[in-house]
């Protein structure tokens, strides 16, 4: 399946019209139907809000896998749930490792700084 085939797929599974699909997605019927009859694609943004809308990853829209929702362990799901943890909340939960090395506590700790860093320039 393509993008255009798998959006259609959703749409229809929700019972929605075209009209519908596109008034909560901010765009015209016509660029709908396009993307649909694959005579064009989603822009990032788009594609974003249709994922989030039928609650899909986008690499299931763009046919990388056939599973529509991603799932993951419990440990993982724990892990994303509280990324914004301290520097040393961090490192007292979670042990990271490079290369199948454990970091030690100050190599964990210019980690974060080396991220912290890099994110500043990009903002």
């Amino acid at each position: 399946m393509n993008i255009g085939s798998r959006i259609a797929y959703l749409r229809e599974q929700r019972g929605w019209t075209q009209e519908q699909l596109s008034a909560f997605l901010g765009i015209s019927r016509a660029a709908l139907s396009h993307y649909e009859k694959n005579r064009r694609e989603p822009d990032t943004e788009t594609l974003g809000k249709v994922a989030d809308l039928f609650e899909v990853t986008i690499d299931y829209l763009v046919g990388r896998t056939d599973q529509p929702k991603m799932a993951l362990d419990e440990d993982v799901r724990h892990f994303v749930d509280h990324l914004e943890l301290s520097d040393a909340e961090l490192l007292k939960r979670f042990t990271l490792t490079v290369d199948g090395r454990q970091l030690t506590p100050d190599e964990a700790r210019r980690f974060i700084a080396f991220i912290r860093a890099e994110r500043s320039l990009k903002s």
